[in-house]
C-alpha cells in the first residue's frame, strides 16, 4: 500500500500526501491509488478531479512505497563486460546507451550501468541477483564471461547480440545481422574488381566477431575467391594498427574488409605510413557507420549497423517480459552499406 510521501517539495514545504490529494478531489484514497496506477476502474469525473488535485498540490508519488507495494525495484541494469577504456572509447556503446536511455525515459524505470570486465562473478553478480533490479540488459559479452549465466538465471535478461550458448530456446536477444552485413561489405569490394582481399576481425570469442568473419568468408567463397589473411584487431584502433601490420608483412592486399570503424582508423594509419594510398592502392570497407567514419580522411565506406535501434529494441523486449508478455526470443536488425571514399 502506498504510504504518505515525506519528500520535500521544490519550494521547501512538505510534499502533499495521497490523503491530501483524495481530500482535495473529494474521493477515497483507493480511488487516487487507482488513478496513479493507470486510471482503470475510475469514472471520468473522478479521474479529472484527481488529476486536478494532483496538479494543484504538486503531488509527487512516493516511488519507494510504490516499489514496495508492487515488489518491484523499478531499476534495470545494463551490464557491459568490458573495461572502461573500451566502453568510453567505442562509439558503439554511446549509440546503444542512447537508444536504451531514450526508450526508458517515458517509463518509471531507472537505468543502472555496470561495467563488469574485471568482475569474476562476485560483486556485480551478487548485487544483481539479490533483488536490486527487475531485469538486465547485457551487451558485448565474451565466451569467458561465465558469470552472466548466474544473472540470466536470477532475473529476466535480454542480450544485445546472440548469447554464447548451444541452446537458445530459453534466451532473449536483439542482434544485428552481422553475417549479412559482412557479406554486403565484402561484396562491394569484389564488385569493385578486387580479388586479393584480407580482413581484420573482431575478437573471435564474441559472436559479433565470428559472425563478421563468417560473412566475409562466405561472400569470398560465393565469388570463387580464396580469402586473404584474417587478423584479429580486437575492435580497437591499436588492434587495427597491429593487425594491418601483420597483413602487410604477408604482402600488400588489394582491399581489406575491416570489421569496425575504429580498427579501420588504425589500419589506414599503417597504410599511409607504408606509402600506400586509400583507396587507390588498398581499398577499405569498414563496419559500424559510427562518427569515426565521417571524421577521418578519407571518409569511410562502411556497413551501417543500427546500434541506437538495437538499444531501443532491447528495452522493448525486456519491458514486454516484465509485463508478463511473450516477445520474440530473437530480434534481428538489418544493415546497409554507406559508400563514401575508401572503396
Amino acid at each position: 500500500m502506498e504510504q504518505p510521501s515525506t519528500i520535500a517539495s521544490p519550494r521547501g514545504a512538505a510534499a502533499a500526501t495521497i490523503e491530501e490529494v483524495a481530500a482535495r478531489a473529494g474521493v477515497s484514497r483507493s480511488t487516487v491509488s487507482r488513478v496513479l496506477g493507470g486510471g482503470d476502474r475510475v469514472s471520468p469525473a473522478a479521474l479529472e478531479s484527481v488529476r486536478r488535485a494532483i496538479d494543484e498540490l504538486n503531488y509527487v508519488p512516493n516511488r519507494a512505497a510504490r516499489s514496495l507495494a508492487s515488489r518491484q525495484t523499478l531499476a534495470i541494469a545494463l551490464v557491459v563486460p568490458e573495461d572502461t577504456t573500451r566502453f568510453f572509447g567505442d562509439p558503439f556503446f554511446a549509440s546503444l546507451v542512447t537508444g536504451i536511455n531514450e526508450k526508458l525515459a517515458s517509463t518509471d524505470y531507472l537505468l543502472n550501468l555496470f561495467i563488469a570486465s574485471g568482475d569474476p562473478g562476485d560483486k556485480t553478480t551478487n548485487y544483481l541477483v539479490g533483488g536490486n533490479v527487475d531485469g538486465a540488459l547485457i551487451a558485448s559479452h565474451h565466451a569467458s564471461n561465465t558469470f552472466l549465466e548466474r544473472i540470466h538465471r536470477a532475473v529476466p535478461v535480454v542480450f544485445g547480440g546472440r548469447p554464447l550458448v548451444a541452446d537458445l530456446s530459453g534466451y532473449y536477444f536483439v542482434d544485428v545481422d552481422n553475417v549479412e552485413g559482412a557479406r554486403i561489405g565484402t561484396r562491394h569490394l569484389i564488385d569493385r574488381g578486387h580479388r586479393r582481399i584480407a580482413t581484420i576481425t573482431g575478437p573471435l570469442d564474441m559472436p559479433v566477431g565470428s559472425d563478421r568473419l563468417q560473412g566475409f568468408r562466405a561472400e569470398m567463397a560465393a565469388a570463387g575467391l580464396t580469402p586473404g589473411p584474417a587478423e584479429d584487431g580486437d575492435f580497437t584502433v591499436d588492434g587495427g594498427t597491429e593487425a594491418m601490420q601483420r597483413i602487410l608483412a604477408a604482402g600488400v592486399p588489394e582491399a581489406v574488409f575491416v570489421a569496425s570503424d575504429l580498427m579501420a582508423r588504425g589500419a589506414i594509419g599503417v597504410l599511409r605510413a607504408a606509402g600506400l594510398r586509400v583507396p587507390e592502392d588498398v581499398a577499405i570497407v569498414a563496419f559500424d557507420d559510427s562518427p569515426v567514419a565521417t571524421t577521418m580522411t578519407p571518409r569511410l565506406t562502411t556497413v551501417r549497423q543500427p546500434s541506437r535501434e538495437q538499444g531501443e529494441a532491447m528495452v522493448d523486449v525486456l519491458l514486454a517480459r516484465l509485463a508478463g508478455a511473450e516477445p520474440p526470443h530473437a530480434t534481428i536488425l538489418h544493415t546497409e552499406l554507406v559508400i563514401r571514399e575508401t572503396a
